[in-house]
């Protein structure tokens, strides 16, 4: 059968400990109303702590190597999982690496930004100042310091959407489609900067084409999301000479994050159950939103109770570790004194 995509002849290198398993979740179901749950373990990929950023970044460091460049630069909110992510990746191949990064002040590295200095990344801080606009500008100026130096700077963007990047979950519904019976399912997937949403919408329709895509906003708007979506799926498409015969609905909602950076109280209830149910750890910032936007849409009948959800796990467990005084108040303990 001649293939109707050339993805296999796109170069990668291996970052990501794939497949990851498809979990099921029974209790979880339960709780929500649903015949059938499923969650993807992409918090398993196994890179620095694991996550989504993984399967993209082989195909940013396979053209990273490619090209002779000796040092790495991306920018991200002061958790960014995709600068954790691309500054292992980085010192796993023997490369510098620069990070810009936004938020808030801080008086003590947490979470991923204490692993961002572990892996030795040299940071340039923007205090209380995430916007994606302030972020990209300094780190462009940044890699022009960098060559003026004689440096050979490659620029990652925000999040690593890229058309290339994206195809790591275009690759990655082809795995999905592997452990599924049938592909009538509905995939629930949480929305940043639009690259794995990309992917997994422009994967669904070659590998899985019954399924549904359901994409939860953590920080944009869903009209925002849609645009960035369509630009990255018309790349991806284009680079492995996949033929676009329609346009390709995007199925996106914007009701579950409050400011980007900050846990919800819905967000933490569904990290709650989910642990206390799967044993499954969510994050405050992405994968605790994204359920509990999974859950509202259950509870709005947007999702359909009688077809399996698959929820794509994006990783994010390190973040749990800069929330502390949020997510541990309330111990459940009993202290004895001698």
């Amino acid at each position: 059968m001649k293939l109707n995509h050339s993805l296999n002849k796109i170069h990668t290198i291996k970052l990501a400990s794939i497949p990851t398993p498809l979990d099921e979740a029974p209790r979880l179901a339960d709780k929500i109303g649903l015949s059938k749950l499923f969650i993807k373990r992409d918090d398993l990929t196994g890179l620095a702590g694991g996550g989504n950023k993984a399967r993209k970044l082989e195909y940013d460091f396979a053209e990273i190597l490619n090209g002779d460049y000796d040092v790495v630069l991306t920018a991200g909110g002061i958790q960014s999982n995709h600068a954790r992510m691309t500054a292992a990746a980085a010192r796993k191949l023997g490369l510098d690496v620069k990070l810009v990064l936004g938020g808030p002040d801080f008086e003590i590295a947490k979470g991923n930004l204490l692993l961002d200095v572990i892996f030795g990344a040299e940071i340039r801080y923007l205090v209380d100042d995430d916007a994606n606009s302030s972020l990209e500008k300094e780190m462009y100026n940044w890699a022009d310091e960098l060559l003026k130096e004689g440096r050979k700077p490659f620029v990652i963007p925000i999040g690593g959407s890229t058309g290339l990047g994206a195809l790591g979950y275009v690759k990655a519904m082809e795995e999905l489609s592997a452990q599924l019976e049938n592909d009538n399912v509905q995939i629930i997937i949480g929305v940043g900067s639009c690259g794995t949403f990309a992917g997994t919408i422009l994967g669904s329709k070659i590998f899985l084409p019954k399924a549904r895509v359901i994409g939860i906003s953590v920080s944009r708007t869903a009209e925002e999301i849609k645009k960035r979506t369509s630009e990255l799926i018309q790349e991806s498409a284009e680079l492995i000479n996949y033929r676009l015969d329609e346009q390709i609905l995007i199925e996106c909602y914007d009701a579950y994050h409050n400011e980007y950076g900050m846990i919800s109280e819905a967000g933490k209830q569904a990290i709650d159950d989910t642990a206390i149910l799967e044993g499954i750890l969510l994050d405050p910032i992405y994968t605790g939103k994204v359920m509990a936007g999974l859950i509202d849409l259950v509870n709005k009948n947007i999702i359909d109770k009688n077809i399996p959800v698959i929820f794509i796990h994006t990783g994010g467990m390190p973040i749990l570790f800069s929330f502390e005084s949020d997510l541990g108040r309330n111990i459940n303990c009993t202290t004895f004194f001698n």
